[in-house]
């Protein structure tokens, strides 16, 4: 089974929420994110380790009706990493996002269930060299941009300034691309930027993220806008679709082959997907 029919249709918004935070857990069930990465890393101080855990595991087993669920453990090199790959093989969470990697070699080892499927999240200079390898490992499904991080070790004297780091973003697109998985944009850190965040996430579909990961519910809505296609693309989709007859050839003064057409019907195709989907979860 691949991916695309684990997670069918791909996530779009991929919302942060840590685990220690009952409250946070329990708003998250009505917002409109296709998934929830419950974090037992970087949100959950050292002290409340244990705590995020019990809320993780809490939280999973009530379900969130019409969400995808994953779960942010601590990477091999944390003294955290055993008592989460313990949580993990209790409650199996949908996708597992794996923080840090560097090397594919850093997978082959990871006691998780080989039929969860890991999300890796390239957060170095060195993921960055390695991430064609680590997209082609058989255990990877996605991989997440971490772009803090890379602009810490980049050393860059504006983290916000994601012109510096647009090799590395387009590699991280461009290895998910070649393996035949999914690719997620970083965070936007400025949660009081409204419209910062949607020019960011505007950008991250032209690049060819399939959505973007966040830190606040209010950055849901515009995510889920921003990787939307417009009434213009579907119709502009439907009218290839229907208008072609094989080959090369002309179309409303531009010429399409074979791959437009494809692209036009997986977009279509993902659309009726997703609304089914919200269709299902506005009945329940």
């Amino acid at each position: 089974m691949t991916i695309f029919q684990t997670l069918n249709p791909a996530p779009v918004s991929l919302l942060y929420v840590p685990g220690h935070k009952g409250r946070a857990l329990s708003k998250a069930k009505q917002l409109p994110a296709d998934m929830l990465i419950i974090d037992l890393e970087d949100a959950v101080p050292a002290e409340l380790k244990a705590d995020g855990r019990l809320g993780a595991a809490g939280a999973i087993r009530e379900g969130f009706s019409g969400k995808y669920v994953a779960l942010r453990i601590n990477g091999p090199d944390s003294p955290y990493h055993a008592e989460d790959l313990s949580l993990v093989q209790q409650v199996r969470p949908d996708i597992i996002v794996l923080p840090k990697v560097d090397h594919p070699a850093v997978l082959d080892g990871l006691a998780t269930p080989a039929d969860v499927p890991l999300f890796a999240m390239i957060e170095s200079p060195t993921g960055i060299f390695n991430a064609q390898a680590i997209a082609a490992h058989s255990r990877v499904a996605g991989l997440i941009a971490g772009l803090n991080d890379l602009a810490h070790d980049l050393r860059l004297p504006d983290y916000r300034d994601r012109s510096a780091m647009a090799l590395s973003i387009q590699m991280i697109v461009l290895a998910a691309r070649a393996a035949g998985i999914l690719a997620y944009d970083g965070v936007y850190n400025a949660i009081d930027d409204a419209s910062g965040f949607a020019m960011e996430a505007d950008e991250g579909h032209r690049l060819g993220f399939d959505g973007k990961t966040l830190i606040h519910p209010s950055q849901v809505d515009p995510c889920n806008q921003a990787f939307a296609p417009s009434a213009v693309a579907l119709d502009d989709a439907r009218a290839i679709v229907a208008a072609f007859t094989g080959g090369a050839e002309r179309f409303e003064g531009r010429m399409i082959e074979d791959m437009h057409v494809d692209s036009a019907r997986q977009l279509l195709a993902r659309e009726a997907l997703r609304d089914e989907r919200r269709r299902g979860i506005a009945q329940q």
